[in-house]
């Protein structure tokens, strides 16, 4: 089989990290978080004091940063923000800078060209729809709200320590509202993508289900 671009997106929570990590180890594949790059970019510009809404000046630091997303690892300019990237202030930050045209032309350049040989499993919120609208295969985790709010309160890599899930819901909300209302990329299955709704199921289950799917394709 040839190498395939698998795109799996959906809202935050509903999965999409877990299942394709475990779906590029299975197939020997690259996973590239791309959300990871846009936090890396709002927290290197709240380190260097770079206006969130200034597109142009955004653009320019995300251009100059060497960003780089492995499975275990993220860095911008050789500096470790793996952890530093998954808290609620750079979850802002994020949907801040993921709002901007030129910083999203800058960032679905840099995913294009990971994904250009193919042998990748991409995950975020426009993967199938922007960056590899003719992927081969196009997946769309979702959840219900409560069962994210659920999942993102108990993942300490988010989090930092459990939280209330209540809290959470919130700004799920947020962040889902953010997302599907912002004129550049909004969040949506795109209309060849197969909908996976992980509500109850365990990792095994989705990642089988998913699986079932890609080998279903060819």
């Amino acid at each position: 089989m040839r190498p395939l671009v698998i795109a799996i997106d959906g809202p935050s929570g509903a999965g999409k990290g877990t299942v394709a990590r475990v779906i590029a180890g299975e197939l020997g594949y690259r996973h590239v978080d791309s959300g990871a790059m846009y936090r890396a970019v709002g927290w290197k510009a709240l380190r260097d004091a770079v206006p969130l809404d200034d597109d142009a000046a955004v653009a320019a630091l995300a251009e100059a940063a060497a960003i780089d997303v492995t499975g275990t690892q993220v860095t911008i300019d050789g500096i470790d923000v793996t952890r530093a990237i998954r808290t609620p202030d750079i979850d802002r930050a994020a949907a801040g800078v993921a709002r901007l045209p030129r910083v999203r032309s800058v960032l679905v350049a840099r995913q294009r060209e990971m994904g250009a040989d193919g042998g990748i499993v991409m995950e975020g919120r426009d993967i199938g729809t922007v960056v590899f609208p003719d992927a081969d295969v196009k997946l769309y985790l979702d959840a219900s709200p409560d069962e994210r709010a659920r999942r993102r309160a108990n993942d300490p890599a988010h989090t930092g320590v459990p939280a209330a899930v209540a809290d959470v819901a919130t700004l799920l909300t947020q962040r889902d509202e953010i997302d599907r209302t912002r004129t550049a990329s909004p969040l949506y299955a795109a209309g060849d993508a197969i909908v996976v709704d992980t509500t109850g199921k365990s990792v095994d289950q989705v990642v089988s289900e998913a699986m079932a799917l890609i080998r279903r394709q060819f």
